[in-house]
């Protein structure tokens, strides 16, 4: 039996190592404090496109692992913490392939007061620094979700219908009966299928303003309430960063979290319970502020020039 070894080599926990220690001195240069979350909750987020796994105890109710620090951190800056980052190990149910695994090392940072344009300015510096390439931040091209569709896949994203969007990704039946009339999962297709590959690859890409349907957790863009102030990096085709500034509106992360409800209970998807107790933080008052998550093993798929995610990790979930 040789699957006991470990997937990747020690000079590539050494190069981790290096990244986690520019990614930490940045934060600290920053003056961001670091902050430790429960991986564990009673609560999962709601997201259509994301599973939580959960954890059985012997007695009482379902534990769930964290997807992501977001919530607990949100709660945090609601009682009055500084800006805060959070690196940590976070789970999610049904994710592998060569560039994902269901258990990841996540940094998560929120700043009070940024904007769209000063957070992702600040993404892209941390990036350049935890590839110890400062160049990155001089060359990076950005584009509004909408130019990006209309110059890469010729598509209207405002007015496009169904068979437009069908069209987009080649006609395939077989992803059309998947896709079904989910006009965001369309989307979402187009974007990481047509789109994204035609990135150049030895630069970062900026995509900002998505559709206010994939909000999420972000507030809509105060000039156009189609677009939400919502953004993701790429290098290449490989998605490393997802921010936005925060929706701090209670009552509208309420019905966003029920319709996400309706959704995957009408994909077949399991329900969650809602986290009341962050729900109750931004009744409370959360201040404006914008926040991102960016994938530690991405940065070093690209920083290792590999498109294989178990070049990085020591051991996949399969052989741990």
């Amino acid at each position: 039996m040789t699957d006991w070894r470990p997937s990747s080599s020690p000079a590539a926990a050494s190069r981790r190592a290096a990244l986690l220690q520019r990614a930490r001195h940045y934060f600290a240069g920053q003056n961001i404090l670091a902050v430790d979350t429960p991986a564990l909750s009673r609560s999962a987020g709601t997201d259509p496109n994301i599973d939580s796994l959960a954890v059985r105890p012997n007695v009482g109710n379902d534990y769930f692992l964290h997807t992501s620090p977001e919530f607990c951190m949100k709660r945090l800056l609601a009682d009055g913490y500084p800006d805060i980052y959070s690196i940590c190990h976070v789970f999610r149910d049904g994710e592998s392939g060569g560039r994902h695994i269901p258990e990841f090392t996540m940094a998560e940072w929120y700043r009070l007061g940024f904007d769209l344009p000063a957070i992702i300015k600040d993404t892209l510096q941390f990036i350049a620094a935890c590839l110890d390439e400062p160049e990155l931040t001089e060359s990076t091209i950005q584009f509004d979700y909408a130019e990006a569709f209309q110059r890469f896949a010729n598509i209207d994203v405002y007015e496009a219908s169904a068979d437009d969007l069908v069209r987009g990704y080649g006609d395939d039946e077989r992803l059309k009966s998947v896709m079904g009339d989910d006009r965001q999962a369309q989307l979402d297709l187009i974007l990481s299928t047509v789109i994204a590959p035609q990135f150049a690859h030895n630069q970062l890409t900026v995509v900002r303003h998505y559709p206010a349907a994939q909000a999420s957790l972000a507030r809509l863009c105060p000039d156009d309430k189609r677009v939400a102030d919502r953004f993701e990096v790429f290098c290449g085709d490989l998605e490393l960063a997802n921010g936005y500034v925060e929706l701090t509106d209670a009552e509208e992360q309420r019905q966003r979290f029920d319709q996400d409800l309706e959704l995957r209970q009408q994909t077949g998807r399991p329900l969650r319970p809602k986290d009341h107790r962050f729900l109750a933080a931004l009744k409370s008052g959360l201040p404006d502020c914008a926040g991102v998550a960016v994938g530690i093993e991405r940065l070093q798929m690209v920083l290792d020039k590999t498109d294989d995610i178990s070049d990085v990790v020591t051991f996949t979930a399969e052989t741990s």
